[in-house]
């Protein structure tokens, strides 16, 4: 069910609402019960949420983080056999 942002004429109230998509908008606020509600044009409402989910569709790679680390570790034992 989508998330519609509500904002009020009269007041100045913003709020958010899970409506379906057949409904119709709502007019009246829920602060001041004037009928001046319009639903706002928002930034965007698709949100990913929680771990392993990411925006371009791809998880992280553990690979590329043992990778680093394990090239650091070749660079410190490289430079210490220099010191004989």
């Amino acid at each position: 069910m989508p998330t519609y942002e509500y904002g009020c004429e009269a007041c100045g109230k913003t709020w958010e609402l899970e409506q379906r998509i057949s409904e119709d908008p709502v007019k009246k606020c829920p602060k001041c019960g004037k009928l001046k509600a319009k639903r706002l044009i928002s930034g965007g409402s698709f949100m990913l949420k929680g771990g392993g989910w990411y925006a371009d569709g791809y998880g992280s790679s553990t690979k590329g983080k043992k990778s680093e680390s394990s090239e650091s570790k070749s660079e410190s034992k490289s430079s210490g056999s220099s010191d004989d």
